[in-house]
């Protein structure tokens, strides 16, 4: 599956898209409230401005992705590989990090996670 499927099947009104493999896939801006992306590898993938509000990205590798500006609003992020994401300007009110690998992370604040 590419991105560009992911929409289409995510317009259509399926949300179960569990271990996708979108490494370094273009997903700037796009909508994805609700889905679920668990264990799905997005490895530098480009995520900035997505909606992924209350999305489930358990166990998802993430690392080196690029969430800027992301609404991450209520995410399940349990367990997630976040290592050298960029989250900066991202809205994480109520995600669940836990477990999370963060480092190297670029935080909304602009701080980087140690």
């Amino acid at each position: 599956m590419d991105a560009q499927e992911l929409v289409s099947r995510y317009d259509a009104g399926e949300r179960e898209f569990s271990t996708a493999y979108l490494v370094k896939s273009n997903q700037s801006g796009v909508a994805l409230s609700e889905a679920n992306l668990s264990e799905a590898n997005l490895n530098g993938a480009d995520l900035s401005g997505a909606n992924l509000k209350r999305a489930c990205l358990d166990k998802a590798n993430l690392n080196e992705a690029d969430l800027r500006g992301a609404n991450l609003e209520g995410t399940f992020l349990y367990g997630a590989y976040l290592s050298g994401a960029n989250l900066e300007g991202a809205n994480l009110e109520g995600a669940k990090l836990y477990g999370a690998d963060l480092s190297g992370a670029i935080m909304p604040n602009g701080s980087i996670h140690e």
